[in-house]
């Protein structure tokens, strides 16, 4: 689907902050479908600045983007958003700082529950250049790699649906709902998956150690059909885990940095965050209640206990029916 495909920040460019293959659904059922990512950088190894070095006055390789971004992948978005249904998210991730990452991501029931023929996969990194090469390159961007390895055969479940009900950032504490999804006759079990993500540069308040919205916890409360099914407090300690020490250079000179981070800060790689840490995936949250697989016409819809000026809450909601 994509090899080594260029998401650039020159809006005047292919694949301006986004890049678009098709995927082709065949020889279904299945009985295991990955997604696997693989995303490369021209800022690291450090060792390559000696063929690729910074221009005159800058302190980046030109097509170096060293700050962690969004890296969102999802499944048939629509051209015009308020369009049609919402695209399915398969992967929520955040960049490393001027780092690769390597991703496997199971999509097993997503695979099992679209119709076969061929879908649109989207690759989403909002990444930026600074024009003086001080703090980025000056005309950074990403090399995207993904290719589906799928197992023909019995499905682990009987998916009878994959419904895509949100797919956006939310500013204000009330998200889009009460957002309508209908469960289908024969529904046995159900997965509601929410993925979620703070970011922004609003100012820090009252639960926050840092700018928000990328600093803060903050509650979600989940309702379906207007009952609380959970309340949740977005937020990620582990972010240490994904500095391994090293230093470049002789033991008497030179700097330290982290290997999965290495243009990032320390401290800020370390640092605990709104459900993300750069470099990793963020995992969805998942439910299924009594609701979900009762069939029939419901609601799903939730509320953040507060939102900054200036933040956002970049939010998915997909919800899946299975059989006997």
């Amino acid at each position: 689907m994509f090899e080594k495909v260029r998401i650039t920040s020159d809006a005047s460019q292919p694949n301006f902050q986004q890049a678009n293959a098709e995927l082709e659904l065949r020889d279904g059922p299945f009985a295991s479908v990955k997604l696997v990512v693989d995303l490369e950088t021209t800022c690291y190894p450090f060792e390559t600045w000696q063929d690729n070095p910074p221009p005159e006055g800058e302190n980046w390789p030109a097509d170096c983007d060293a700050f962690d971004r969004n890296f969102e992948l999802s499944l048939d978005d629509p051209a015009d958003p308020a369009a049609g249904p919402p695209g399915i998210e398969l992967v929520r991730a955040i960049t490393p700082f001027g780092g690769p990452l390597h991703l496997e991501v199971d999509i097993t029931d997503v695979a099992n529950g679209l119709a076969p023929g061929k879908h649109r996969l989207r690759a989403v990194i909002p990444t930026w250049s600074d024009a003086s090469g001080q703090v980025s390159g000056s005309n950074g961007g990403w090399n995207v790699s993904a290719v589906i390895e799928a197992v023909p055969g019995p499905p682990p479940r009987k998916v009878l649906a994959v419904i895509p009900l949100f797919n956006g950032s939310q500013t204000t504490p009330d998200g889009p709902g009460p957002l309508a999804l209908q469960v289908p006759e024969g529904t046995v079990s159900s997965r509601l998956e929410y993925r979620v993500t703070g970011h922004g540069g609003g100012e820090a308040g009252v639960g926050c150690i840092g700018p928000a919205e990328e600093f803060c916890r903050r509650n979600h409360t989940i309702l379906v059909d207007g009952k609380q099914i959970q309340r949740i407090t977005p937020w990620r300690t582990d972010c240490a885990k994904l500095c391994t020490r090293a230093h470049y250079r002789p033991a008497d000179g030179g700097f330290d940095y982290c290997l999965e981070n290495p243009c990032g800060a320390i401290e800020s790689v370390e640092a605990p965050r709104a459900n993300w840490c750069p470099g990793s995936e963020s995992p969805p949250f998942t439910w299924d209640t009594a609701a979900l697989r009762t069939p029939g016409e419901h609601t799903l819809e939730w509320r953040i206990s507060t939102v900054a000026d200036g933040g956002v809450w970049r939010i998915s909601a997909t919800y899946f029916a299975f059989g006997e």
